[in-house]
């Protein structure tokens, strides 16, 4: 078993993920990412993570696939012995926009099965092994971080099965701290707003106006760093007395005001 806490990410091949792995890796953390990515094309990405010089895996899987889930952690288990964290970042947006009147059964499909039911599966097997090694490793301290999104509480109608999706992630959350409670495994939730990725790059200007005239309290994109730093926080044990518990990274987005 190694001596470092192991962290695991998923979708942690580019974006949001890759940020929150070379932050975990930052302060000693092994790491395991998962994501569909081949691994020569995010070979850069993944420099940022090796680069601290803690143990490292990365899979090539696919979340929704129940053999995938199981071959990346039992990998995990042969080769670092331990899951310490597990953040579940992975997830899609639909291929194309469509309004919730012309939504097709195959996007919400796509969109549920990855945000949704990867999510709450791969949930289930690690919470599973988390519990496990409660009783073999002394003094380890589990926790499990869901990053959603403010869509979980915004209208989106142009992608309803990512805003759907994502209120399925937190309801993830609630169901699993419920549940992890009685273990001392604490669940969390990371909510990010307007971040600056791959993902969101191709709509720049219209947020560069929207953020201008004042949709955000804190007039500035957001950056996969500020993510990072927020499960940082939920990854500490400054936080053993809370669980369920939301971090809006939005700018001050979710924050009603006339």
């Amino acid at each position: 078993m190694v001596d470092n806490k192991v962290a695991i990410v998923t979708g942690a091949g580019r974006g949001i993920g890759n940020a929150i792995a070379a932050q975990l890796a930052s302060e000693g953390y092994a790491t395991a990412i998962l994501d569909v990515l081949d691994e020569e094309e995010i070979a850069e990405n993944l420099e940022g993570i090796k680069k601290y010089g803690n143990p490292f895996i990365y899979f090539k899987g696919d979340i929704t696939k129940g053999t995938d889930r199981k071959n990346f952690t039992d990998k995990i288990m042969d080769e670092f012995g331990r899951i310490d964290v597990l953040v579940n970042n992975a997830g899609v947006a639909p291929k194309v926009r469509m309004d919730i009147l012309e939504t097709t059964e195959e996007s919400l499909d796509f969109v549920l099965g990855v945000n949704v039911k990867g999510t709450f599966f791969f949930t289930q097997l690690v919470a599973n092994l988390m519990i496990e090694e409660l009783d073999r490793i002394p003094n380890i301290r589990p926790k499990i971080i869901n990053i959603s999104s403010m869509s979980a509480y915004t209208s989106s109608p142009s992608r309803g099965e990512y805003c759907i999706s994502k209120a399925g992630v937190s309801m993830i959350t609630l169901l699993f701290a419920d549940r992890l409670a009685e273990y001392g495994i604490n669940v969390y939730e990371v909510r990010p707003g307007i971040i600056y990725t791959d993902m969101t790059k191709v709509v720049k200007d219209k947020y560069d106006k929207l953020i201008n005239e004042g949709l955000l309290p804190i007039k500035r994109w957001g950056y996969p760093e500020d993510i990072a730093n927020a499960v940082s926080l939920f990854c500490s044990d400054k936080l053993e007395y809370s669980t369920g518990e939301v971090i809006n990274v939005d700018g001050g987005f979710h924050i009603r005001r006339l």
